[in-house]
């Protein structure tokens, strides 16, 4: 199976999942607001969790409910990053903003439900014994709170008051909470559900993440509005710094590049079991959107 039928497999699962969760709920812009967040993504968060718990023979079916709930929080994310009080973005996924398309008060309540989701979802009895299902909600909480996820976007909103310039190892805290805590979390889980070591995943996550975020970087640069389906070039408008900005556009790919080589080297252990996932961090720096 190539990276991206698998990519779109797990993609298509965890969407069955989400909208299995949602169904026999309110029929309410609330509701209505939430299936929309969930549409149009890559699923790559899902497709770590996924891919993760295959290498210990973890089967689709019991680990589609954490890959789901990494989507929905991720989700959750993105709805609240685009309000105008935080990125103020009106375009998202190639199409209008949760909030333009409803109002401020509905994107609020649906990212708030979401995140919810999240861990509703993580209590599923197929996740494993009740200290698994634990492990991965203590872990999720941690990745999106303020020692995360939204440490990081905490981060980035005081950097545009500080006034001057973030240096690289600040950005690179930034965006390891920001960007990486997430995608680090769903490629532990499968090890955390299959009480395996997550050391491994871990080391091919911090870098992944890293990547992803530099590739970006790169993309808000060269990359094309009608692709990407979200506004580009906001950072240079703005006077961020970004990793482009700090290492030059060939700078930042070969930095992307290396990192690519320090998440293959992490899956060493795993053998020709871990080929998918090396396709998927070489994936990170090819694609276009």
């Amino acid at each position: 199976m190539t990276f991206q039928t698998a990519l779109n497999a797990a993609s298509e699962t965890v969407l069955a999942r989400l909208g299995k969760a949602l169904d026999g709920r309110a029929d309410l812009p609330l509701v209505h607001a939430m299936r929309y967040a969930l549409q149009g993504g890559k699923g790559m968060r899902g497709f770590l969790v996924l891919e993760s718990a295959a290498l210990f023979g973890v089967k689709a079916e019991v680990a589609v409910s954490a890959a789901a709930a990494v989507e929905a929080l991720h989700a959750y994310s993105l709805v609240h990053d685009d309000l105008p009080c935080m990125d103020d973005d009106d375009l998202r996924r190639g199409q209008p903003t949760v909030h333009v398309k409803w109002d401020e008060a509905t994107a609020v309540l649906a990212g708030d439900a979401l995140q919810t989701l999240a861990f509703e979802l993580l209590t599923d009895p197929a996740l494993g014994s009740g200290d698994v299902r634990v492990a991965l909600v203590a872990g999720l909480a941690k990745a999106s709170g303020s020692e995360g996820m939204v440490l990081g976007q905490a981060l980035d909103i005081a950097a545009e008051t500080a006034g001057r310039p973030l240096t690289l190892p600040e950005i690179t805290t930034l965006q390891a909470g920001k960007t990486g805590a997430l995608i680090r979390w769903s490629a532990e889980a499968g090890a955390v559900i299959a009480g395996a070591d997550p050391a491994p995943l871990g080391r091919y996550a911090a870098a992944l993440g890293l990547a992803f975020q530099i590739a970006d970087d790169i993309l808000d640069v060269e990359g094309d509005a009608a692709k990407t389906g979200k506004r580009l070039r906001k950072d240079a408008e703005a006077g961020k710094a970004t990793f482009v900005s700090l290492l030059g556009l060939d700078g930042a790919k070969t930095r992307a590049r290396a990192l690519v080589a320090e998440a293959e080297a992490a899956l060493g252990p795993y053998g020709d079991r871990a080929a998918t996932l090396i396709d998927a961090a070489r994936f990170v720096i090819a694609r276009e959107n």
